[in-house]
């Protein structure tokens, strides 16, 4: 079995903050196929910033493996860091002050990098094929002050891919648009991933950004703790009329349907959002209890009337609209329809 384009295998960073140690990615465990386009959430302090970091080669882990494209991160020296950020690596910031310079126009701004790295002899003609793919053929030649939020972005982007990166890191890359400006913007990742096979990663607050990507995780605590999956399922015309749709063309149509599963580690460590502990008030310590269904987790206080039913599947399905966690972790049936 070939290794993923990306690996982390027990990644830990740990700061020194006025001589107090700060833990922001405690064992974190992730792989990432070559041609992904993937989304990294979560809450602010929650580590998916400074794993961007350590993918980017803007910072070190303190232990733990993580290798990209056959490359071992945690064993490169400085010079080579250095060598692997500005060849191997594109970022697209939030703000566009740190992704272009204001005085140039569009096109200079992507010529720029390869100029740095020394691949002028095609710049001008692989800076007008990046600008028509990212749909700016015709503005190439517009200062920054004359472009939109969303055009610069999409300029960023371009710069972003000058020196051709197999991976591409985007943090909050829509974060100062608007909602149909940032659609435009995840259109343009979709079409670069798809068209130059490139890796790309999107750091994201937004709530939506499932619909936009293949796959996304969320971490918590420097750990990774959910991941939500995208499938498509044909729905019949008999699941069409139990359901009260009405049939469309043929009879039956596809439907894309998103799941979030929680990711157990190599140690059966299990993130539980605190939203849900404090649903079912489930404080300090649980009792497990297998089903046939999986691992119901129980307040302790209610586990210890001897005469309680177990729960039927009405009761069990308290959940998180945001999650999908449940309060009764089922085993996960891969391939089971919805």
């Amino acid at each position: 079995m070939s290794e993923p384009f990306i690996l982390c295998d027990g990644l830990v960073k740990i700061y020194k903050i006025a001589g107090l140690e700060q833990v922001a990615l405690r064992e974190l465990n992730l792989s990432i196929e070559k041609g992904e386009l993937m989304a990294i959430v979560g809450a602010s302090g929650s580590g998916k910033t400074t794993l961007m970091n350590i993918l980017g080669g803007l910072d070190r882990p303190s232990a733990g493996r993580v290798r990209v494209d056959g490359q071992d991160l945690l064993r490169m020296s400085d010079s080579q860091l250095n060598r692997y950020r500005r060849e191997r690596v594109g970022f697209v910031w939030q703000q566009s002050t740190r992704n272009l310079i204001p005085y140039l126009n569009a096109i200079d701004n992507v010529i720029l990098p390869m100029t740095v790295a020394g691949r002028m002899r095609h710049g001008k003609r692989r800076a007008s094929e990046l600008l028509e793919l990212v749909g700016l053929s015709n503005r190439k030649h517009h200062r920054l002050s004359e472009l939109s939020g969303g055009e610069q972005q999409r300029v960023a982007i371009a710069v972003g891919l000058a020196n051709h990166p197999p991976l591409l890191l985007a943090d909050e890359p829509t974060g100062e648009v608007d909602t149909a400006t940032a659609g435009l913007i995840y259109d343009t990742f979709r079409t670069l991933t798809r068209e130059m096979g490139i890796t790309t990663l999107i750091v994201s607050h937004d709530p939506g950004i499932a619909r936009q990507v293949d796959r996304v995780v969320a971490i918590r605590d420097g750990m990774l703790a959910s991941e939500t999956v995208r499938q498509t399922v044909l729905r019949t015309p008999e699941w069409l009329a139990k359901n009260g749709h009405a049939p469309e063309g043929d009879g039956s149509h596809h439907h894309e349907t998103f799941e979030e599963l929680v990711v157990l580690d190599k140690a059966g460590r299990v993130h539980i959002p605190p939203e849900f502990l404090e649903q079912l008030q489930i404080q300090g310590r649980a009792r497990l209890e297998i089903t046939d269904d999986g691992i119901l987790i129980r307040r302790v206080e209610e586990a210890a009337t001897a005469n309680e039913r177990m729960p039927n599947d009405g009761e069990v399905a308290q959940e998180s609209k945001s999650s999908g966690v449940r309060s009764l972790f089922r085993r996960h049936k891969a391939g089971k329809k919805a």
